[in-house]
C-alpha cells in the first residue's frame, strides 16, 4: 500500500456488524473465522501442515536451487549502488549483503562517496544488535533533528511489522543516546518539535486507537519524562479511517512549520497548524498535502481542486499566510491529462519535481521568485523512470535514479541552482544477459473504451504464435503508478529463460494522477479488473502469448487484482501468484488493519457498497466444480497491515471444494517480505519455481 510521511500510512473504521454482513448476502457463520487468529495455535499448525504439502513441491524441482542461488547472489552482490541520504553533511546508506543480511545503517563523506569505493564507517549493525538483544530487528528508517540533523529516531521493527520501536541515535558520537528518547513498540508516529520535544502519535492505552489500529491521540513528549507524562496536545476520533501525527517543514532560511494531520479517510483530512499555544485548521480540501518547504513558501500537492489549482498539481503559499491560516495557494506545476506527478522535493533553493508523461519519466527545476515560479527542464533520457533519490534543504545538489526494464539503473546529480544535463555518479553493472530483448509499449481497450498502456519485455525475435512464457503483473490501486524499472531478479531467472514480462497501467494507480486512480474507487472498481483483462486479450489478440502460457502475479492491493482476476476470468491465465492478499472483501474491514482502507474499497455498512464488494470478493466468489487455475498463495505470518488471514481462508476454502492450489506462509518479514536478503531470495525462488513449472513445464534441468 501507499508509503508516505507517517509509520502509519501503510495501510486500512469501524467493525462491520453482523446485520450489515447479513445484508450483504454472505452467511456469516463462515467456518474459517479460526483462521483469522493470527498468532494461535490452531491456525499455525494448520500453516504448518500447508508449508509441508507446498514446500516439497517446488524446492525439490531441480531448478529451484539455482533460482535461489542467482537470486542471492543478486540481492548480496557489493556492486549494486548504495542509494545516498545527505544528511548533516554526509551520506547516510542502509546496505544488505551476505555479510550483513538483515543490514547496516553506515556512512561516508560526499567525497569518498563519489568514488568508485566509498570508505564507510558503521553506525548500526541491524544482525549484530538483533543477536545481542535477541530480537529480529528490521530497519525501518530515521528521522533526523533539522537542521543540525545529528540527532535521530531509529525505527526499528520486531520481524518486519508495520508496528515498530523509536530509538535515539546520536550521528556524531555514532551511538545511540544514553537515557535518550526510546519509545516502545506500538503503530505509532513521531516528529522533533526541538532538541528536547517531540510531537509523538501511539497507543497511549485504552481507547487511543482507530478501529483500524492506529493512534488518533497526539501527545507532547519531553526529554527525560515518562510516556505516562506526556502532555496531549491534539486528539483525533476512533472512527478515523487512518490515526493522527506530527509533521516538521523546515527551510534553509531557518523557518520552521509544525503540522499535525487527521486522517479522517485514507487520502485526506484536516491539516492543523501546531504552536505552543494550540492548533489552527487550514482551510483546504482534505485531499491537499504539504510537500514541502522553499525559502518560506509553503509547497502542497493536490488530489482534487482547490479554487484555481486543478486536480494533480502543484501549489504553494507563503508561510506566514500558512500560520494565519489563510490560504491564497500559487499554481507551480499543471499536469496535462496525461501527466502524473510522481515526486516532489525541496532543496536550498530550489523545488525539484520528476512526473511521468504517458508514463515515461521527466524532471524540472523551479526558482521562487516574485511573480511567481519560473520553470527549467532537466534533460533526462527518454523512455526511464526518473526517481528522486536524495535531496536536502541544506544545499542544492540532489540525485536522481535513473532506470528502465533493460537499463541497468544509474545515479546522476543534478545541481538545482545551475540545472543542466544530469551527472551519472553511479551505474549498476548489468545483472542479467539482455542481448536481443527489447521494449514495447502498447494500449489495449478496456470495457469502457478507455486505452490502458502496458509495457511488454520479450525476445525481439520473438515467434507470435502464443507460445511464449509470459508473467503480467499491475497494482491498480491507492494512486501508485507502476513504472518501468531494472528488475535483475526477474531479468536473470525468467527473461534470461526466454519468458516475456508485461507491466499493465491499469485504473486505480497514480500513472495518470488522481483521476486515474478515481475512476477505480469503491464501486467503479470493476474498471480496474476490466482493464487487467483486457490487456491480456490484447496480447493474445498480438499473438504475443495465450491463456496456456501466461502468469499472473501481484501483491497486496495487487493480490486482490490476482484474486478477482482468477474467479472472474479463470479461462485467461495458467498461473496466479497472490501475494500478501486480501481477499475476504466482505470481512476485510475486520481483520488486521483493514477498515483504514475504506475510502479505497467501500464499507459493507453501504448496502450498494456491500453488495459490490461480495460480487468481487475471491472468497466470497470461489465455486465448485469451477477449472480455475492452480494458484500459488503466500503470506506472513508477521504481516501486521493486510494480514496473513485472507490467503489462509482463500486457501482453506479451495481445499473444501476441492480445488488444486499451493499455499506457502513464511513466519517473518511483514507485510513486504524483507526481514533479510535470504527471505527475499526465497521468495523470489519459490515465485519463478512455480512459473517455471506452469507455463514452461514440469522437469527442470537444473543451472
Amino acid at each position: 500500500m501507499r508509503a508516505t510521511w507517517t509509520t502509519a500510512m501503510a495501510i486500512m473504521g469501524s467493525v462491520a456488524t453482523g446485520t450489515a454482513i447479513a445484508q450483504s448476502g454472505v452467511m456469516s457463520n463462515d467456518p474459517y473465522i479460526w483462521l483469522e487468529d493470527k498468532d494461535g495455535a490452531k491456525p499455525l499448525a494448520w500453516v504448518e501442515a500447508e508449508n509441508a504439502r507446498t514446500l516439497p513441491r517446488l524446492q525439490n524441482d531441480p531448478r529451484y536451487k539455482g533460482f535461489y542461488a542467482d537470486a542471492l547472489a543478486i540481492a548480496s552482490s557489493k556492486d549494486r549502488i548504495p542509494m545516498p541520504e545527505q544528511t548533516g553533511g554526509r551520506i547516510l546508506n542502509f546496505w544488505r549483503d551476505a555479510n550483513h543480511p538483515r543490514g547496516i545503517w553506515r556512512w561516508t563523506t560526499p567525497a569518498s562517496y563519489a568514488t568508485a569505493t566509498p570508505q564507510w564507517t558503521t553506525l548500526i549493525d541491524m544482525d549484530a544488535l538483533g543477536k545481542a538483544e535477541g530480537k529480529e530487528w528490521v530497519w525501518k528508517g530515521s528521522n533526523c533533528l533539522q537542521p543540525d540533523e545529528r540527532l535521530c529516531l531509529v525505527a526499528l521493527s520486531e520481524g518486519g511489522e508495520d508496528a515498530i520501536s523509536y530509538r535515539e541515535f546520536d550521528l556524531v558520537a555514532g551511538q545511540f543516546v544514553k537515557f535518550g528518547f526510546d519509545l516502545p513498540k506500538s503503530k505509532q508516529g513521531a516528529t522533533w518539535v526541538d532538541k528536547d520535544t517531540l510531537l509523538v502519535s501511539r497507543d497511549w492505552g485504552a481507547g487511543t486507537l482507530t478501529a483500524s489500529s492506529y493512534p488518533f491521540v497526539v501527545k507532547l513528549l519531553k526529554r527525560g519524562q515518562p510516556l505516562a507524562s506526556a502532555t496531549e496536545v491534539f486528539r483525533g476520533e476512533p472512527g478515523d479511517q487512518l490515526g493522527t501525527y506530527g509533521r516538521t517543514i523546515t527551510d534553509a532560511a531557518g523557518n520552521r512549520l509544525v503540522l499535525i494531520q487527521r486522517r479522517q479517510t485514507f487520502f485526506g483530512g484536516d491539516t492543523l497548524v501546531w504552536t505552543p499555544n494550540g492548533t489552527r485548521k487550514l482551510d483546504m480540501p482534505p485531499r491537499t498535502q504539504p510537500a514541502g518547504m522553499v525559502d518560506g513558501q509553503v509547497i502542497f500537492t493536490t488530489s482534487e481542486p482547490w479554487g484555481d489549482i486543478p486536480t494533480g498539481a502543484i501549489a504553494s503559499a507563503p508561510l506566514k499566510d500558512v500560520e494565519r491560516g489563510v490560504l491564497n495557494p500559487r499554481i507551480v506545476f499543471a499536469p496535462t491529462p496525461r501527466q502524473a506527478v510522481n515526486d516532489v522535493v525541496a532543496t536550498k533553493t530550489r523545488l525539484i519535481v520528476t512526473y511521468l508523461d504517458n508514463v515515461r519519466g521527466r524532471a524540472a527545476v523551479y526558482a521562487p521568485g516574485a511573480s511567481g515560479w519560473t520553470r527549467t527542464e532537466v534533460p533526462v533520457p527518454d523512455n526511464m523512470a526518473i526517481n528522486l533519490a536524495s535531496a536536502d534543504d541544506r544545499g542544492d545538489l540532489a540525485y536522481l535514479s535513473v532506470t528502465g526494464f533493460l537499463t541497468p539503473t544509474s545515479l546522476v546529480t543534478v545541481d538545482a541552482a545551475r540545472p543542466a544535463a544530469p551527472k551519472t555518479v553511479k551505474t549498476l553493472p548489468a545483472q542479467f544477459d539482455a542481448t536481443g530483448l527489447v521494449v514495447e509499449q502498447f494500449e489495449a481497450p478496456s470495457s469502457d473504451g478507455t486505452e490502458i498502456p502496458y509495457f511488454v519485455v520479450h525476445r525481439k525475435d520473438v515467434p507470435l504464435d502464443g507460445t511464449t512464457p509470459t508473467l503480467m503483473t499491475a497494482y491498480g490501486g491507492f494512486e501508485l503508478p507502476r513504472l518501468p524499472s531494472y528488475a535483475g531478479v526477474t531479468g536473470k531467472l525468467w527473461l534470461e529463460k526466454g519468458g516475456s514480462f508485461v507491466l499493465a497501467n491499469i485504473r486505480g494507480g497514480g500513472e495518470f494522477g488522481p483521476a486515474w486512480h478515481d475512476a477505480g474507487r469503491k464501486t467503479r472498481r470493476q474498471l480496474i479488473y476490466d482493464d487487467f483483462a483486457g490487456v491480456a486479450k490484447d496480447l493474445f489478440k498480438r499473438r504475443l502469448t495465450s491463456a496456456q502460457k501466461l502468469g499472473i502475479y501481484g501483491g497486496s492491493n495487487g493480490g486482490l487484482l490476482m484474486g478477482v482476476e482468477m474467479t472472474q476470468h479463470p479461462e485467461l491465465w495458467k498461473a496466479v501468484t497472490i501475494q500478501v492478499p486480501l481477499l475476504d472483501m466482505v470481512r476485510y474491514e475486520q481483520i488486521a488493519a483493514g477498515a483504514s482502507w475504506v475510502d479505497e474499497y467501500g464499507s459493507v455498512k453501504n448496502p450498494d457498497e456491500a453488495a459490490f464488494l461480495e460480487k468481487i470478493s475471491p472468497y466470497a466468489q470461489l465455486k465448485k466444480g469451477v477449472k480455475y487455475p492452480e494458484p500459488y498463495i503466500w503470506t506472513t505470518t508477521k504481516d501486521d497491515r493486510v494480514g496473513p488471514q485472507h490467503a489462509r481462508k482463500f486457501a482453506a476454502r479451495m481445499k473444501e471444494y476441492g480445488l488444486p492450489y499451493l499455499f506457502y506462509e513464511d513466519t517473518a518479514g511483514g507485510h513486504s517480505g524483507d526481514a533479510d536478503i535470504e527471505q527475499g531470495a526465497r521468495l523470489a525462488a519459490l515465485q519463478t519455481t512455480y512459473f517455471a513449472q506452469a507455463l514452461m513445464g514440469e522437469q527442470g534441468t537444473g543451472r
